[in-house]
């Protein structure tokens, strides 16, 4: 698909070009780390000792993303409930990862049902999205169930904290992929993994490395092409069209060149919900991206905005993505590492510069397998490893 220099009929609303650093978002991090007074409550839903929270902001004119981490220093919670007051006009339009209400400047936000649980140094991340017109400081005001974030520093629990429901365990458990290449015979992939090139091949290739790896010996290198007809993957055996009804997928990928401009996939998923196209991972304009095959459209949308609010794909170091895709619902999550990619996210209400085109097709996705390599519509050559490879019906960790 090759980058168009003006609108087109297959194009998304905004045209595909580069986005340069001109058009850049403001970061602003708040950090509370407090101690409440002490209080007869118990341990449960109404008790909080003390809690820390990290409010971190992407913002541009008019509008604006929060990442939040909300931290509990006390005794454990059953359930938790955050609140806070805006001393702005700003005004919360979407959520993601909690209940979140806002009724004038006053905002809370409660936990999920796979996340309600808080124990002692145990963490919850939630974001919201907003829009504001004459400003939009960050607040300050923080309380957890009721008990001001407000008093004298406190130290984190001594001993090991237990693993918040946020951060789901690493272990493949009864996942229905769980690779790490390690069964992997000779330099082509065999076994549960075949080379692939979906549409045409060119002079891509996959082989199995063993110079580099995540864990263990063995990973799966591609050494991908730029042009059309370059196409190269390796794709699994498994058949993923039983998983879910939310299909977790965990990946530890390496690459070598910057996500370029122009579109290019590194993740391919056959979709029985459009005829057997595929729903793909990738990056356009240096960052992030969802791309449906059938109509084109992009997650985020490709406006400066929308771009702003995904990240680039390090390069050199091994990173962790994790994704989730609703089977049942037009809605998906993405993270890098332990982060929630904002404009990686789809809730099923359509948000300007993020999932509004995306929403567009209100038909669930419905992957049937896994593809991990590379194609490039325009310019782009990349060298990837892939390694620790896992696909299931529950969240799966870094």
């Amino acid at each position: 698909m090759p980058q168009p220099p003006t609108r087109c009929p297959r194009c998304p609303r905004w045209v595909r070009t580069p986005w340069t650093a001109a058009v850049a978002i403001l970061g602003i991090a708040v950090s509370l780390l407090v101690a409440a007074p002490a209080s007869g409550a118990g341990a449960g839903a109404g008790a909080a000792a003390g809690c820390r929270v990290d409010y971190t902001v992407n913002e541009w004119s008019g509008g604006y993303t929060a990442q939040v981490r909300v931290t509990n220093l006390g005794a454990a919670l059953s359930a938790w409930r955050l609140t806070w007051t805006y001393g702005g006009d700003q005004h919360i339009t979407s959520a993601w990862n909690a209940t979140v209400t806002q009724t004038g400047r006053s905002v809370t936000a409660a936990g999920t049902d796979w996340n309600a649980a808080l124990p002692s140094g145990g963490a919850a991340d939630f974001g919201v999205q907003g829009t504001w017109q004459s400003a939009d400081p960050a607040p300050t005001d923080f309380s957890l169930n009721g008990v001001s974030c407000g008093g004298d520093t406190t130290e984190p629990p001594t001993t090991p904290p237990t693993p918040s429901p946020t951060q789901p365990p690493a272990d493949c458990g009864g996942a229905a992929l769980c690779s790490d290449f390690e069964n992997q015979a000779g330099t082509s992939p065999s076994g549960d993994w075949r080379f692939t090139a979906p549409d045409c091949q060119g002079t891509g290739t996959a082989t199995v490395d063993t110079a580099v790896a995540h864990s263990g010996t063995k990973s799966l290198r591609v050494e991908g092409r730029a042009g059309y007809c370059n196409h190269a993957f390796v794709a699994a055996t498994t058949d993923l069209s039983a998983v879910g009804p939310v299909l977790y997928v965990r990946m530890w990928v390496r690459h070598t060149t910057a996500l370029p401009s122009s579109h290019v996939t590194f993740v391919s998923m056959p979709d029985s919900s459009q005829g057997g196209r595929a729903l793909r991972v990738g990056g356009q304009n240096g960052a992030l991206q969802w791309n449906r095959e059938s109509d084109d459209a992009t997650l985020p949308a490709q406006s400066p905005a929308g771009v702003a609010l995904s990240k680039p794909l390090p390069t050199g170091s091994w990173q962790c993505l994790r994704f989730a895709i609703d089977t049942s619902a037009p809605k998906l999550d993405t993270w890098l590492g332990d982060q929630q990619v904002a404009g990686l996210h789809a809730d099923g209400v359509p948000t300007q510069d993020i999932d509004q085109q995306w929403l567009s097709r209100t038909t669930p996705p419905r992957p049937t397998a896994l593809r991990l390599g590379w194609e490039s519509y325009g310019t782009g050559d990349d060298t990837l490893w892939f390694d620790d490879v896992a696909v299931g019906s529950a969240p799966i960790g870094c």
